[in-house]
Order: C-alpha cells, then structure tokens, then sequence
C-alpha cells in the first residue's frame, strides 16, 4: 500500500505496482492536513482506482470532537457512497459511528490506535474493525505473535519516516504549540536539536544533537519474514513525499512482494536501493522490527533527509574541496552538501551545491566513486571558509535518477496491468461471444452483430484469437488465458473481431469502476445516549493524587487526599506502597504502562496480583480485563484518547468507574464532556506535566551506556536524573518506565486553574493532581493550594499565585506554569447538549 498526497503519486504508484493506496481528503478528518483530494472528486478517483484493480484506502485518522459528529456523519455517508475500499480510523467514537452508517464500509484502525498486542487489535474489532495497523515499535517476534493469536487482518508499516513517540501518544504539538497531532497538526517538536542534561549538568554529546529524531524504516528485506506470518499488508510511508519517491519505493517493495510469493530470492539491485535512499532517508534501516537497538535508532547528527554518504573532506583547497570518497560515483550535477554537524550552530545553513567539476590524480573526469577527489563548484555557490576537514559530505540530489524513474511517472498507457481470461464461442451460423474475466470476479460476455460464415480461405483459430484478443495495449489488462469453442469452418473479418474486444473491454471497465451498492443511512442519533440524569447535589471535591517517587508518596499519604496512584519505574517495588496507603486507610491505584507488547502479558498478572484498583492506560489492557473475575475498579486514562460522547461512552461501558479526559480537549471541551457523559463519571486533570513524547527509544539508554537494550545496558534510569533542554531553553524531564520506554514530559506544569469555577459549575467533582520531578515539599504545597482554593479560602488569581510560586524557576525543578492545552480560544463555543449534536 504506497501514500498518495496527490494526482502525480496517484499515478505512480499505481504504475509501479501497488495493490492499494491510501490518502485524504481536504477539510476532513485526517492525519495529515496539508495534502489530499477534494471530496466531491473522490467518486472519479475511486472509480480510476478500480478500474486499474487497486483499492483506494481513505485516512479519517484524526479524534472528532463533539461539535463534529454531525460533520463526520455527513463525511462518513460520503466516503461509503463513493465507493472507497476502507477508512483508516483512530478515533473510538468515529469508528463506531462509521459502523452504523455502514456497516459494509471496512474499518482499519489506525497505528494512532497504538495497537502494540493482540488484546489491542480485539478491542479495535469490538468498535468494528476488520483490520488494525500496528505500531512500528513492533518486532518481527512481536509481530508474529500477535499473528497466531488474533485472526484479524494486519497491516504493518515497511517503509518511512518513524515517529519517535508512539502514534496517539505524542502531545508536544498541543503541550508547546496548540496544534494537536492527534488532529493532523503535528509541528515536528521531535526534529529539533535538544541538550542532554544528565543530574543537572549538561553532557558533551560530540555530534549528537537532535536527541529525539530518528532515521528512516527500511524493511524491504523482511518481506519475506512479514508474508510468512500472515501479515495482510505492506505500508509505505510518506503522504508529503513526492512522485519519484513513490514511484521507487513503490516499484521495490512490489519486486520484493513477488519474488517472496513465488519463493524467489530478493533481486533488489544495489543500485535500487542506492536510489531508494538518494530519493529520500534520513538513515534507512529496519530498527525495531529487527529488534531493539537503541545505539541506531537515533542517530542524532541531523533531522532532515540527508540523502547518500558520499565521503569525507580531507581539504579544503583553493579551487574546491578534496574529498575521500566511499564508493558511491559522483558525476558533474550532483547536488551536495557538507554535514558539520560536530562543530556548527545546528540554525546555520549548511554548505552546498550542484557538482561542477571532478578531478582525480589523473585529471579531470567525468565520473569519480572511490579514493580522494577535488570537488568543485560555480563560482561563489560554496564557501570553502565554512568546511573543514572530517566533515561528511553528502549527495542529496542525482540527475541520473529522475532518468532512471522517468518511465513511471510519464507513462501515458498504462505500464501495471491486470490479467483477463477470455473466453470465444464461435458456432457457424451464429453470432460470436466473447467473454472476458478479471481477477476480481467480473464478468463480461457481447455478443457480435452478424453470425458466422462459413471460411473460403483460412478459418478461424486459436492462433488468430489469441494474436487479436491480446492487443491490449493502452488498457489496463493484459491477456493471461484464452479458451475457445469453435464449431465449423468459419470466418470472421480481423475489423470485427477487434470491435468486439473493445466492447468487451468497454464493458468490463464499466463493470470494475462501478460503486459497490451500499446501505448507507444516518445513524448519529440512535447512537448518542440520552442525556445524562440531573446529577445530584454537588458533593464535596475530590482531590486524587499520582506520584512517581518515595518522596512523593511519604508526602501524599501525610495529606491524606481521595487516592493516590502509584506510577513508579519498576513494577516490583509497587507492593510495598501499595501496603503503606492500603494501612493508611487511602484509596490506592496502580498505574499501568502505556504500551503492552505480546511478551509482556505477565504485567496484567502482575498488577491484579496487587489488590489495588487500576488506571488503566493501554487499550489491549481494557481489552484483556474483559470479562475478568473479581477484577479490581478500573479507571481510564487519558492515553486511550476519549475526545468525544460516543468514544467516552464506550470506553466507560467496557467496565470503567471514570474517565480522564483526552489531552486534546480543552477546558470548555472538559466541561461540555461532562454534561454529555455525567460529571460523576471524568476524572479531571487540574494539575500535571504534559506527557509530550511517549517512546520505545530510550534516552538513556542511548546516550549514557554503550548497550543496546535493558540486558546490557547497565540501567542509567535508576541512578541519574535525565532532562532535555530546547531551543527555548525550558527543560523537560525523561523517566523510564517498566518497559524501558521513555516519557518526555512538559517542564512547566500545566494547571486548570482558571477554568475551576466552570468545571464546579458543571458537576465535576473528581480532580487530579499528577507529579513528576516535584520533591516532597512541591508535592504539599500543590495540594494545599488547590485545597485551600476548592474550600473557599483562596481565590483563582491566589490559587495561581501559589502555584506560580511552588513552580518558578528559583524553587527546585521549577520551570514555571502553563494553561497549556486547556487553553479556550477566543470566540470558541462550547457545545453542551445532546441535542445539538443531534440537530
């Protein structure tokens, strides 16, 4: 499956051989806004695609809030009516809601799902789905089992750009821009350069410096491993790439897809894959589904497409710069740059330009790939004063290449064909049938104008069929077999028989580029719930605290708030303060991971062993506690993205007492949920640190150790305190979690203060308190402030005065306070009724 932003990759991935494309559509609900196709063009695209027998996946991969479900409704009608082949969704409610509509539309979820087991890919089924698209974090292992324990189809990224955090759980575009990547914002906060500060003091990383941006997936060579699974589907990465890029990856992994079928070794030549990274890479390789190895994810030396290394500078001569060279040719017209990354402002422009001259020991050439070389350019294009030697040098353009792809983006018929059976009556006397099939199943049979004669000269044959019937050319078949049933000597013009194999092949493009017939019907209304009952009056406050330290913890319990969860780094250390606040007489949680992988099942075991309620984080977990006998109370966290009615809903119907809202929503969005689902059942967030970045790859791992994974690594995590420093010069701490993942969290604390009177106002009475790198003190000086405000003691501008002082940069871990994403625009309407959502 390759991406499509528009018509030029439309055409060359079809011509390059792919079975299915995905893009989106403008104005709609998809992950990557600036690209896509206008919706009342989707019909004719739809029916293209199917004519050339590929099928046409639409992205609808971003959350829907309440004020759009009606507008997703109308979408969803849309996308079934004009034929498409399947949504990609991420959001719970949308996927429900499309399911309703039509429930012959396939639903894929999403990678924004972050399905990472097979108890996620079955909670994606029970909200309709029919296939799942797993995270990329995954391993072959990981893949393969989740194959033998779900019969759900699967789909797996092969080849891309890799987003450091997991998919759905990157929140740095909302923490530090309000531009949601759950939405189809993503602002990129992970190509940035970032300092490593190691217990306080910054650490020489040499030429490191872009610690969260990771290279390229390339698994073209683990085709074969993918198909042997079962996995149902190859994905190409990259809806903002370019017809060229397209067309080659596209052409590639088609190759692979074909030779592994038929059992055949990978023909993929060096020169193939020298172009697949010259067209686009930041460093291509397999990472994690070849395994962990957190020494290759990232790299650190730049962020951007960097093209083919071509060699290192030895000099910098008068005339140009001498360069070692690695083996790849370099020809005059080669665009290059020169890669300082060790010693240069990461904000300078780098040097380079087109390719002029090559000159070796013997002269000029006019070609040049191994030993040293003096390169050379127009006049004034480098500046020889801003190289050094031990610079890379890298090639980022070749003009050979758009030579070697032009075929496919130029082809005017069509290059990608599909094999038709035809089949030929010809009875003396009679008129001829043709009849024509396709590999989908469709069927064609015209019939001629004039019956047979009988034959002076030569009759008609199979030879004669076959040399007519498999002119083809210009349509998009090709003749694969011929039958035939001929009675008599009989003749029949070439004119004719021509006319009637373009009316057959008329007739079976008519057939292939048809919609499917589909009922498609509103649904919104019967699936919103009724309006929650007048709840109640309002009850005292609630203040539920979660700590991640001892420290913290000695502290809450001597505060004594509603509860406290536990959220710490290992597992095993959790019993003994699961205990202490169970003595205490406190309601305790324990906090599980984010992410669940198939060889980590033994953690659901684990924490109902503890005999303590649950927040539950992973959709594979909510999915596994299904069904379980004497489970403990489950409370849903922000990680399983409920952004509207219909996904809140559902989630609280599979078993859980509350709800924390999802990161996207901002403060009137909180309220306007409330009413929608009953204030009784949210858990609020007043008070916490962004989770910005949510990764397999571990900081510490890579820049603190020389290991590769938690067995050799030496664990850094439990001895040193690690934070990343921006360009801005705010700090943001990273912690491990038990499964070595990495959680990059907003410096600044972000606070509700100033929108608590609404949230009291609509009914919310369940509030959170979340710490990260606040010591004992922070913790009992947050807590008092919030309490002293909830009780009527302190006003909103004082509530925000304390915390502005326990959080400033002069108090220990300080780095300030942010309305962050609960930030209400200006104008922003709120929705707080179902029957607006209704009407």
């Amino acid at each position: 499956m390759s991406p499509v932003g528009g018509r030029a990759q439309l055409h060359a991935a079809v011509e390059a051989g792919a079975d299915a494309v995905f893009f989106g559509l403008d104005h709609s609900f998809q992950a990557r806004a600036k690209v896509g196709f206008q919706p009342e063009d989707l019909p004719g695209i739809m029916s293209d695609l199917h004519v050339r027998g590929v099928k046409g996946f639409v992205t609808f991969n971003t959350l829907v809030f309440d004020r759009e479900l009606r507008e997703a409704e109308a979408q969803l009608m849309h996308l079934a009516q004009s034929g498409v082949d399947a949504i990609i969704v991420q959001d719970w409610g949308a996927a429900r809601l499309a399911h309703a509509v039509c429930p012959d539309l396939p639903i894929h979820g999403s990678t924004q799902m972050s399905i990472t087991s097979a108890e996620g890919a079955e909670l994606a089924r029970r909200f309709g789905a029919s296939r799942v698209v797993l995270g990329r974090e995954l391993s072959l292992r990981d893949i393969g089992r989740i194959a033998a324990a779900t019969d759900i189809e699967l789909e797996t990224f092969v080849h891309g750009a890799l987003c450091v955090s997991y998919s759905g759980q990157c929140f740095s575009s909302e923490a530090w821009g309000g531009r949601s990547a759950n939405r189809g914002q993503c602002a990129q906060a992970c190509r940035l350069p970032y300092d490593l500060l190691v217990d306080g003091a910054q650490r020489d990383l040499g030429d490191a410096r872009y610690l969260l941006s990771p290279g390229d997936l390339y698994a073209l060579h683990q085709v074969p491993d993918l198909m042997a699974m079962g996995v149902s589907c190859l994905k190409i990465e990259g809806r903002y790439k370019d017809a060229e890029f397209v067309a080659l990856t596209t052409a590639a992994y088609r190759q692979a897809v074909d030779e592994a079928w038929a059992g055949q070794a990978l023909s993929v030549t060096p020169q193939q894959e020298q172009d697949i990274a010259q067209v686009y890479s930041r460093g291509l390789a397999p990472h994690f589904m070849a395994g962990t190895n957190h020494q290759t994810v990232v790299r650190g030396r730049a962020p951007r497409h960097r093209g083919v290394r071509v060699g290192t500078v030895t000099e910098v001569t008068q005339k140009g710069v001498r360069v070692e060279l690695d083996g790849v040719t370099l020809h005059p017209g080669d665009g290059l740059v020169f890669d300082a990354a060790d010693w240069r402002d990461p904000a300078e422009r780098e040097e380079g330009g087109f390719l002029y001259e090559i000159f070796t020991r013997r002269g000029r050439q006019d070609e040049a790939g191994s030993g040293e070389a003096e390169l050379r350019f127009g006049q004034g294009a480098v500046n020889g004063r801003r190289i050094r030697p031990g610079d890379w040098v890298w090639r980022t353009s070749d003009p050979t290449l758009t030579a070697r792809v032009k075929p496919l983006l130029d082809a005017a018929d069509p290059l990608h064909t599909r094999p038709v059976r035809a089949h030929f009556v010809g009875v003396l006397g009679e008129a001829p049938i043709l009849t024509l099939t396709d590999d989908a199943g469709h069927t064609v049979t015209v019939t001629g104008d004039a019956p047979l004669s009988a034959a002076r000269n030569r009759a008609l044959d199979d030879a004669t069929l076959r040399d007519q019937l498999s002119r083809l050319g210009g349509t998009p078949y090709h003749l694969a077999d011929l039958s035939s049933e001929l009675v008599g000597e009989t003749f029949l013009p070439v004119s004719a028989l021509n006319a009637l194999r373009r009316e057959a092949v008329t007739a079976l493009t008519a057939a292939r580029g048809a919609a499917p017939a589909r009922d498609v019907q509103p649904a919104l209304t019967r699936l919103l719930p009724d309006a929650p009952a007048p709840h109640a009056a309002p009850g005292t406050p609630r203040l539920h605290l979660l700590v991640r330290t001892p420290e913290q913890l000695d502290a809450a319990i001597d505060l004594r708030p509603d509860s406290i969860t536990l959220d710490y780094l290992e597992l095993y250390g959790l019993k003994p303060s699961v205990e202490r606040v169970q003595e205490a007489g406190i309601e305790v949680r324990v906090a599980s991971p984010r992410i669940l992988k198939p060889s980590e099942q033994n953690i659901q075991k684990f924490l109902l062993s503890l005999g303590a309620g649950l927040l539950v984080r992973s959709g594979g977990l909510l999915e596994g506690l299904q069904g379980t006998p004497d489970a403990p109370a489950l409370s849903g966290d922000f990680s399983l993205n409920a952004a509207n009615v219909l996904s809140a809903r559902a989630l609280l119907d599979l078993g859980l007492v509350r709800l924390n809202p999802g990161l996207d929503l901002n403060a009137r969005q909180v309220q306007d949920l409330a009413s929608l689902v009953g204030p009784e059942r949210l858990e609020a967030t007043a008070y916490a640190h962004l989770p910005v970045f949510h990764t397999e790859h571990c900081v510490f791992c890579r820049f603190l150790s020389d290991g590769t994974d938690y067995t050799n690594c030496g664990h850094p995590c439990e001895s040193h305190r690690v934070a990343l420093r921006d360009h801005r010069g705010q700090t943001h701490p990273v912690m491990a979690d038990v499964g070595c993942r990495n959680t990059v969290f907003e410096g600044r604390a972000q606070t509700a203060a100033a929108h608590l009177h609404d949230w009291l106002a609509s009914g919310l009475r369940d509030f959170r308190l979340e710490f990260v790198h606040e010591d004992g003190a922070g913790v009992r000086e947050v807590v008092t402030a919030f309490r002293a405000f909830l009780a009527g003691r302190v006003s909103v501008p004082e509530l925000e005065a304390r915390l502005a002082a326990v959080t400033s940069p002069d108090a220990p871990n300080g780095q300030g306070v942010t309305e962050g994403s609960l930030f209400v625009p200006a104008g922003f309407e709120g929705l707080p009724q179902l029957d607006l959502i209704r009407n």
